[in-house]
């Protein structure tokens, strides 16, 4: 599919430029027109378009926002906001060189309660890398801004720098130079502010947990409850959600042979049987030490970004699809963690099957067990992945090789989704129920997105 996107977009650059030939052909430009533009050099170089620019600067700041969220066990504060703010990160983008993609349009009137966007000025020229990193500083900016504030600042003022350094020379017009600085930087305030009316930053009041068999924070995570109220965060895109709902997960019961007895038999005796390499799985997508709350995927797309070294019309288009199908499944997940309050294994496994010692690989998360949110996550990832690059995409992560991890390969991206569902069965964490259906309703609500949101022009 990139390579036949590259083509169209070419096709379209050539036709759009041969009619303005055309134009420039019924009204001869007068000499002091001539003089003006050339003592100007790229002021109205307009017709130079977004696929005409590497993705460079999109790259090295998601590998940026990577470097923030990069963390030892406990002390990253962003958790759910990772996707989030990629989310929105890839929404910014997008918006602020769509204008350079003559067959894309802005999502406004498309994502729920989004402003209209600044315009570009007709027949000026704009340098789209030089757009992007400024779209992109104001929004990590802006979302970076917790614990270790003032150094992940100057990392964020440097990177910022050192492009704007590398591409004035390009540009070599003042103008043109801040123009596009100032453009996207316009773009990314309307965006952010838009985001601070989600509902992520609400102060809500404590959640209380209910009595057991609901699940409540049990060992070994006593205390701390995560994102009771992630669910009721604004949709990025109305109607994402229905008809995504699986059928309930078995009814809590202790009878012997019961289905939710069954369920967590299952999740015992497969910890009684674990392989080194079954063991290296559950380790492996554990988040912690790493990225948290799905940001192992945030570095997957990365990779393949890298990899693939697309023109910046593409990542954009990639980055927004990736990020609003992982974002919206997060939200429908917790809610439904927060509202079915289904019990984690541990205590079913230690209270009800007798085996008062057992623990899981590592340590049991703090919200309810279903949907599972790895799942959930990995199937809107690879639904969205899939839709850009094909059925049979084949690839090798190297997340997590700084902890001295081996690379993991993948024949597609559901491969991966379902090798990701396995993980938190074989660490003891999730019932495979969650994990199977998690990953179909995460399918179903990115499937939902994308045949709702309209990218390219009638």
């Amino acid at each position: 599919m990139y390579t036949s996107f590259k083509k169209s977009l070419s096709l379209i650059a050539f036709i759009s430029f041969f009619f303005s030939c055309q134009k420039g052909i019924d009204k001869p430009s007068q000499p002091e027109e001539i003089a003006t533009s050339a003592s100007k050099k790229g002021e109205h170089g307009h017709l130079q378009q977004t696929n005409t620019f590497s993705s460079e600067s999109a790259q090295k700041w998601l590998a940026m926002q990577l470097r923030i969220l990069r963390q030892p066990p406990g002390s990253n504060p962003y958790g759910l906001f990772s996707i989030r703010n990629f989310t929105y990160c890839g929404i910014a983008l997008y918006e602020s060189v769509v204008p350079g993609m003559p067959s894309y349009q802005s999502l406004y009137g498309q994502l729920t309660g989004m402003p209209e966007m600044p315009a570009t000025e007709p027949g000026r020229a704009y340098h789209w890398p030089t757009v992007a990193n400024a779209a992109l500083a104001y929004m990590n900016k802006h979302f970076y801004t917790g614990a270790n504030a003032a150094a992940y600042q100057t990392s964020m003022d440097s990177l910022e720098n050192a492009l704007n350094t590398q591409y004035e020379p390009e540009i070599n017009n003042l103008s043109t130079f801040n123009r596009s600085k100032d453009f996207g930087r316009a773009v990314a305030e309307k965006v952010y502010t838009w985001s601070t009316t989600d509902g992520a930053l609400n102060t809500n009041p404590p959640f209380v947990p209910p009595a057991p068999p609901l699940w409540s924070n049990t060992a070994p995570n006593p205390a701390g409850i995560f994102g009771p109220y992630w669910g009721n965060n604004r949709l990025f895109v109305q109607g994402s959600t229905d008809g995504t709902a699986s059928p309930a997960p078995p009814v809590y019961s202790e009878v012997p042979g019961s289905p939710y007895y069954i369920m967590a038999k299952e999740v015992y005796d497969i910890s009684q049987t674990l392989t080194p390499p079954q063991i290296a799985t559950a380790v492996y997508f554990r988040d912690s030490p790493g990225y948290p709350a799905g940001g192992a995927y945030m570095h997957t797309f990365l990779e393949i970004m890298q990899t693939e070294n697309p023109k910046l019309d593409f990542y954009a288009l990639a980055n927004v699809r990736v990020g609003i199908t992982m974002a919206e499944s997060q939200i429908n997940c917790w809610k439904l963690k927060y509202q079915l309050l289904q019990d984690r294994p541990i205590r079913y496994i230690r209270n009800v099957l007798g085996h008062t010692t057992w623990s899981p690989v590592f340590g049991t998360p703090a919200f309810p067990d279903y949907p599972s949110g790895h799942s959930q996550t990995a199937g809107a990832f690879s639904t969205a992945m899939t839709s850009l690059f094909g059925d049979n995409y084949s690839f090798t992560i190297h997340t997590y090789d700084y902890l001295g991890m081996s690379p993991r390969s993948y024949n597609s991206f559901n491969e991966m989704a379902e090798d990701i569902g396995k993980a938190r069965v074989y660490a003891g964490i999730h019932y495979t129920y969650s994990c199977v259906e998690g990953q179909k309703q995460g399918e179903k609500i990115a499937q939902n997105i994308l045949n709702t949101l309209k990218f390219k022009k009638d």
